[in-house]
């Protein structure tokens, strides 16, 4: 028994499983290529960043816009763009980017979610309309002969072809949807590590072109001041003073 066949007798709710098959496949080739595009190349792109800012932030700029094809090029080169920002706003433009970027990397993520929750639905009702249609074909007179016994196993059998098909499409979505969450994960784990690392670099930075200290230095600690022209005594060792008399 061919494909062709089995989509046959597997009822009307072959036609919206195949729709989901359709679209599943469409969306898992489409991650696929986006995926293999950027995941041997994010961990250099944010290593050159990082190593050009230590040194030049101009450079590190240029090396981020050259990238921008990348997620992690746009991400580094958000903040980066701006014209001497506030560690504050950069701060703010590396969360923003990141969101952005995360976003776009969890596109297709929908589709799989609605066809792993779709496919088994629709294959149960199919096994459903199947056996209606098989138990209803059965008159009360055939019921102790052979043919009936025969005719009614063919007809479960051809009704449970849509569950296992919507079985199939939903666990294979479900197989490269964790997959591809589990990318989205790594790269958010590298999106923190990097912009944690560039804004600590900034931090320093921005301190040393303003002036500023990274670490506050201690206050001297603060005593007692006598005020001039006072006699000053002590009395159990605490400070008194005392007004001359005009």
């Amino acid at each position: 028994m061919n494909i062709t066949e089995l989509f046959a007798r597997g009822g009307i709710a072959m036609w919206p499983l195949l729709l989901l098959s359709i679209l599943a496949v469409g969306t898992i080739l489409e991650r696929i290529w986006f995926w293999s595009r950027i995941l041997t190349r994010e961990r250099e792109v944010s290593g050159r960043v990082l190593e050009a800012a230590r040194r030049d932030w101009p450079a590190a700029g240029e090396i981020a816009q050259r990238s921008s094809l990348l997620p992690m090029g746009r991400f580094l080169s958000a903040p980066l763009k701006l014209q001497s920002p506030d560690p504050e706003v950069f701060r703010l433009a590396l969360e923003t980017a990141a969101n952005e970027e995360l976003a776009i990397m969890g596109r297709g993520d929908k589709i799989l979610e609605a066809v792993i929750a779709l496919a088994p639905l629709l294959g149960l009702l199919g096994t459903v309309l199947g056996l209606i249609n098989s138990l209803g074909s059965i008159q009360i007179s055939d019921l102790g002969s052979g043919d009936a016994t025969a005719g009614t196993s063919l007809g479960i059998s051809e009704a449970l072809i849509s569950t296992a098909a919507g079985l199939v499409i939903a666990i294979t979505a479900l197989a490269f949807y964790r997959l591809f969450q589990g990318f989205i994960f790594g790269q958010a784990k590298m999106f923190r590590q990097a912009g944690s690392e560039l804004e600590l670099l900034y931090r320093q930075s921005w301190a040393q072109r303003h002036g500023l200290s990274p670490v506050p230095e201690p206050l001297p600690p603060v005593g007692p001041v006598a005020p001039a022209g006072t006699n000053s005594a002590t009395v159990d060792g605490v400070p008194s003073t005392e007004i001359p008399s005009p």
